[in-house]
């Protein structure tokens, strides 16, 4: 078998899985903070820290690894603007998720607690809440940008 196409299969499946379990973690957790249910949001934050260790972790591995390798076979440099450019934003992106991870841990701990408690959520939820939502916007909006990148491959300069 090719390996260039196995690396390609991949990546592209790695990058799926990764921005899917994103966007579906913050589908369920954006709406299940808006509901006012405790023991709903105890139970998604549980889910959502979980997803992102079972799957976004690895795939965040994963995608350097095959894109590296990628780009070395078929001979572009990492200066290639369009590959330079998809680089720093998925750095920018991790940058990102890396705080947001923290804040999945923190909230799923609070809810849990509150659940355990059958009391409200404390102010510092919803504080961690909006920070975990300024966070994604734009990691989100990265990665789409990196998978434009990718897919056409655009000469951006030089």
């Amino acid at each position: 078998m090719n390996t260039y196409l196995v690396l390609k299969w991949l990546h592209i499946v790695s990058s799926v899985l990764m921005v899917g379990t994103g966007l579906g973690s913050a589908f369920y957790m954006f709406f299940t903070n808006r509901s006012g249910s405790v023991p709903a949001q105890a139970v998604v934050s549980r889910l959502v820290v979980r997803a992102d260790w079972w799957f976004t972790t690895p795939t965040v591995i994963l995608q350097p690894a095959t894109g590296f390798a990628l780009a070395h076979m078929a001979g572009w440099p990492m200066s290639t603007p369009w590959l330079a450019s998809s680089l720093l934003l998925f750095v920018f992106a991790g940058a990102c998720w890396l705080p947001v991870v923290w804040l999945q841990i923190r909230m799923a701990a609070l809810a849990a607690q509150a659940d355990r408690d059958a009391a409200p959520l404390p102010a510092l939820h919803a504080r961690y809440q909006r920070y975990w939502e300024l966070l994604g916007y734009p990691a989100f909006v990265a990665m789409v940008a990196v998978f434009y990148l990718m897919v056409n491959k655009p000469q951006l300069w030089g």
